[in-house]
């Protein structure tokens, strides 16, 4: 293989910038591509050029096969990077580059293809004598019975996976028979609209197994060498959420019979370029194979800090044609590295995808922290694709003080903007079984779900908040005023005028009244007096006060009627009622809302429908998610305000639900 000089990046967000600075590492050209949402990317002004793909949903843009070899074509590049994602596992795609004369990046399509199909995967790693689990492929004449038969073939619980794609797509975990048929259903429409395929299989589901997997990279001599293990059982919704490297369930006998069997595979399919072979471990030390993913991973970080390597600057040599240098045919094991991926969503009301604009978005990365991010300040998160806002990456000597750098580093950022899962990841990472490393798959559900994304404010802090937020509204609201500065707002000759301010926040709603200035302040929340208050210093931005006798700096973010507000012990956002709030117009009752923005891919009711507690009644897809909207009691649909295929906006009515009076019989 000849030397390329123009490398173009098939993707976006973070992954797109990582690996723009390790090609301009490499004095490379690099070239952007943009969907309509963005168009204003961080990547698209640091790229030497870029190309727009026209559209907004994956499928017209970064899916978009013709549209990618016609960008490279139209900016002159010789060689494609597709990154993870899209298409990076798309042996179509792949094929098209090389038919174009462009070097993709990655290995070869036939691996591609065989390895996409986690059913063949499968077939080849159990002729190479790595374990495997058995599975049924879902075909188009599984009908019911033939279905039901499969289902009880594996046994229960078990995984509809998507034979193409990752990352959580396509995939359900069902125990009994009758919820079979919805999850396979459920799985082929979402891995449709990820990946451009629906078919699923059946495969027997290990309990809260470790999910542990191996970096592999091959040159095109022939040579196949690992970079050890990662952890990455910590996932909602089958998607991870931290991973670390070296893994901690992992001993050194363990760890030369993971990667020995890593080796293996990708020996057998004669692997080039960086790869992943996945496996679940059980708590036997018992592990099996899940499957190989032909692509860089989002967590490739970690093994880079562990190892010294630059993967993405490995790839691009092994793309040219180099053999594996030294450095990673004799890798070896330095220290600790944990990465926590940082989403855009509501973690209480169910790892609810979240969209919108970014006020600020400042993570540190100094200490032995590194920061990879899509986004910057005034960026807007688009719902149209995955909801990941960046990787927070800790190294240290030892696990445990890896932990503690991250730890830092997610609580002293500012993210203002869409809520986030970061009060998740601090608090996972500061529980005991993460410090003894009982990190299995049932990580989550086993500490309540979304019970992790809660604030970790105590009541006080949380109080402490509010008055922070309060003063700096008021800072912010008399900077105009023509009274003298030490007068308060609102001041009237005839007496005291109180400015009483209405925040609403995720712990409920707080009355906060302040009056006098200064050390004269006086200061209630929700009718009661807090004593020992003090002012010592205020602007709109930063409050210094004094509670109770502790003095503290509170960091004020106020964006129109939003207020974000941050302290050491944590961060909370507020909504500052207004004044005089106009009259609403209120939903009728029984209206069920979009709890996200998004495409409705299937509406399973009627109007006059009878429904029960539970029933799935619409499908949203939004993030290349599908999110099912359920009954949330036994009644009747009354009305239907939504059809197949169209689009909803967060809060819209969807429908309308009469519950059951009491007494009412089964119709």
């Amino acid at each position: 293989m000849a030397p390329f000089h123009r490398l173009l990046i098939a993707n976006r967000g973070e992954i797109a910038r990582r690996i723009l600075r390790a090609a301009q590492a490499m004095d490379l050209q690099t070239v952007a591509v943009f969907s309509d949402p963005d168009r204003d990317a961080p990547v698209v002004a640091e790229a030497d050029c870029s190309v727009h793909l026209p559209g907004a949903t994956p499928r017209d843009t970064y899916l978009n096969v013709d549209a990618l070899v016609g960008a490279a074509r139209a900016s002159g590049a010789d060689s494609v990077h597709p990154g993870y994602g899209f298409v990076s596992e798309s042996a179509p795609f792949a094929r098209a580059c090389q038919a174009a004369g462009l070097v993709f990046v990655g290995p070869e399509p036939a691996v591609i293809e065989a390895m996409g199909s986690k059913v063949e995967a499968k077939r080849v790693m159990a002729a190479a004598g790595v374990p495997v689990l058995d599975g049924v492929t879902v075909t188009s004449d599984l009908a019911d019975p033939k279905l039901a038969a499969a289902g009880d073939r594996v046994g229960y619980p078990l995984l509809v996976k998507a034979v193409y794609g990752g990352g959580g797509r396509g995939m359900r975990i069902v125990r009994s028979g009758a919820d079979l048929g919805p999850a396979v259903g459920a799985a082929q429409r979402e891995a449709a609209a990820a990946f451009g395929d629906g078919t699923v299989f059946l495969e027997r589901f290990i309990e809260s197994p470790h999910h542990v997997e191996v970096q592999i990279v091959g040159d095109t001599q022939g040579s196949v060498v690992h970079l050890f293990e990662r952890e990455c059982s910590i996932q909602r919704r089958h998607q991870k959420v931290i991973e670390e490297a070296p893994s901690p369930a992992v001993g050194p006998e363990l760890r030369a019979a993971l990667c020995a069997a890593a080796v293996s595979a990708g020996a057998a399919i004669g692997y080039t370029n960086a790869g992943t072979v996945e496996f679940v471990l059980d708590s036997e030390q018992q592990f099996w194979f899940l499957e190989v993913n032909t692509r860089l991973q989002v967590e490739h970080r970690v093994t880079e800090l562990v190892t010294g390597l630059d993967l993405v600057q490995l790839q691009l040599q092994l793309a040219q044609g180099q053999a594996l240098p030294p450095e990673a045919r004799d890798a070896r094991l330095h220290g600790h590295a944990i990465e926590a991926r940082l989403y855009a969503e509501d973690v209480p009301a169910g790892f609810v995808p979240a969209g919108g604009p970014i006020h600020r978005l400042v993570i540190p990365s100094d200490d032995g922290v590194l920061v990879d991010a899509g986004y910057v300040d005034g960026s807007t998160v688009s719902t149209d694709y995955d909801a990941m806002l960046a990787k927070v990456v800790a190294w240290a000597p030892t696990r445990a003080d890896a932990t503690r750098r991250l730890i830092g580093a997610l609580t002293r950022a500012e993210l203002d903007g869409p809520p986030t899962n970061r009060d998740l990841l601090v608090r996972a990472l500061s529980s005991d079984d993460f410090d003894a490393g009982d990190t299995d798959t049932g990580f989550v559900e086993r500490h309540g779900g979304g019970a992790l994304g809660r604030s970790p404010l105590d009541d006080d802090e949380v109080q402490v908040h509010a008055v922070a937020a309060t003063l700096a509204v008021r800072e912010r609201d008399g900077a105009g005023s023509p009274l003298p500065r030490g007068i308060p707002l609102g001041w009237r000759n005839v007496g005291r005028a109180d400015q009483p301010v209405e925040l609403v926040g995720d712990r409920g709603t707080v009355r906060v009244v302040c009056s006098g200035a200064r050390d004269r302040l006086g200061v209630s929340t929700d009718g009661v007096q807090l004593a020992g208050v003090r002012l010592w210093s205020v602007t709109s931005e930063h409050v210094d006060v004094e509670v109770a006798g502790v003095r503290r700096t509170v960091r004020v973010h106020l964006v129109a009627d939003d207020a974000y507000v941050q302290s050491p012990r944590g961060a909370s956002r507020w909504r500052v009622s207004a004044r005089f709030p106009l009259p609403s117009v209120g939903a009728m009752a029984g209206s069920l809302r979009a709890p996200l923005p998004g495409r409705v891919v299937e509406v399973m009711v009627h109007p006059g429908d009878r429904i029960r507690e539970g029933q799935p009644l619409v499908a949203l897809e939004a993030m290349k998610m599908e999110h099912t909207i359920q009954a949330p009691y036994d009644g009747t649909v009354a009305e239907l305000h939504v059809a197949n295929d169209s689009q909803v906006q967060l809060g819209q009515v969807l429908l309308i639900v009469e519950p059951d009076r009491k007494g009412d019989a089964d119709g």
